[in-house]
C-alpha cells in the first residue's frame, strides 16, 4: 500500500512533464520553431533538433494540434518552472468566496431573528456569501408565504451590507435564497489603504524685527541720530 502510494505520487509529480513532447519525442515530420532571439519559420523536425542542439536547449512542442505544430527552443526544465509559476499566479488571482448558510424556521421569533441577522452581517462583511433559508418541517410548508417574508425582511435589513443573489425560491422542504457581499474585506482594505491623507504644509512665520533703541546720551553738534 506504501510503494503503490509513493508511486502515485512520483506519476503526480511528472504529470507536468508527461504532457508535452521533447526533442526526439516529437513525431511531426515539420515544425514552427519559436523562442528568444529567433524568428518564427517552418523547418523539418530534424534540422529543428540540430538548431536546439547547437543552442544548448530543448525542443518542447507547446502546440501540438497547429497545422504545423510549434516548439519551443528552451531548456525543459526553465519552461516547466515557468508554466508552474504562471498557474500559481493564476490560482492567486483567484478569489475564494465562502457561502455561509443561515437557518430560519417558518416562525422564528425576534430575538433568534435578530442574532442570526448579526452573524450574517459580519459574513458579509468578511466577504462571505450568505445562504439564508427557511426549512418547513412537517405541516409547516402551510406556511411558506410566511417564509418568503421573513427571507424578504432579512434581505431588507441586509441591504447595506449585501445585495441578493437570487429570490426567495421553494425547493423540497427549504425555501432558499441567496446574498452575496457588496465588497469583499480585501476590497475594503485596499480602498481604505489607497485614500489620499491631507498634506499639511507649515507655515513659515516671518522673522520679527528687533524694536530700534533710542539713543538717550548726549548729542554731538553734527550728527544725526535718527538715520
Amino acid at each position: 500500500m506504501y510503494l503503490c502510494s509513493r508511486f502515485e505520487l512520483i506519476m503526480k509529480k511528472d504529470d507536468k512533464k508527461q504532457q508535452y513532447r521533447v526533442n526526439e519525442q516529437i513525431r511531426a515530420r515539420e515544425v514552427r520553431i519559436v523562442g528568444d532571439g529567433i524568428e518564427s519559420t517552418v523547418v523539418p523536425v530534424h534540422k529543428a533538433l540540430q538548431i536546439a542542439e547547437q543552442r544548448g536547449v530543448d525542443l518542447v512542442e507547446i502546440s501540438p494540434n497547429a497545422e504545423p505544430p510549434v516548439c519551443r527552443l528552451i531548456d525543459f526544465s526553465k519552461f516547466i518552472y515557468q508554466q508552474k509559476k504562471k498557474q500559481k499566479e493564476m490560482k492567486a488571482k483567484q478569489t475564494v468566496v465562502n457561502v455561509k448558510e443561515i437557518r430560519f424556521g417558518p416562525q422564528t421569533d425576534d430575538h433568534d431573528y435578530n442574532f442570526k441577522l448579526k452573524h450574517a452581517i459580519g459574513f458579509l462583511a468578511d466577504g462571505d456569501k450568505v445562504k439564508a433559508y427557511v426549512f418547513f418541517k412537517g405541516r409547516s410548508i402551510l406556511f411558506k408565504e410566511q417564509g418568503e417574508v421573513l427571507l424578504l425582511r432579512f434581505a431588507a435589513d441586509l441591504e447595506e451590507y449585501g445585495k441578493v443573489e437570487s429570490m426567495p425560491v421553494l425547493e423540497g422542504k427549504r425555501m432558499i435564497m441567496f446574498i452575496a457581499p457588496k465588497k469583499t474585506a480585501s476590497q475594503t482594505k485596499k480602498s481604505a489603504e489607497t485614500q489620499e491623507t491631507p498634506v499639511v504644509v507649515p507655515v513659515k512665520k516671518a522673522p520679527q524685527q528687533k524694536a530700534r533703541k533710542e539713543y538717550t546720551g548726549p548729542k554731538v553738534e553734527g550728527e544725526d541720530f535718527d538715520d
